[in-house]
């Protein structure tokens, strides 16, 4: 998967640095929509989405346990300071 990132990189890389004119924009305008329209692409493409939802759900569980140990770590210590100097 890298190596398409590279090359998308650089193909866009090519687009807005290149100097050739509309004429050679249009061209690869029209190779990039073949490309996205080629169904070997579209599959990784639905493939990367769904991998990157899972992934999303993973970590949003992680998170959520983090967080809830974080704040009841926190409330225990506010609760033990509070025992130890209580407030006048």
């Amino acid at each position: 998967m890298s190596k398409l990132s590279l090359l998308a990189a650089g193909g866009v890389g090519y687009v807005l640095g290149a100097r050739a004119g509309r004429e050679r924009y249009e061209q690869i305008k029209l190779q990039a929509q073949k490309v996205a329209r080629n169904p070997q692409v579209q599959d990784v493409t639905q493939r990367a989405k769904d991998e990157a939802a899972a992934q999303a759900t993973a970590a949003a569980g992680v998170v959520k346990d983090k967080v809830t140990d974080a704040a009841s770590a926190a409330a225990d210590k506010v609760r033990q300071e509070t025992s130890i100097n209580p407030a006048p």
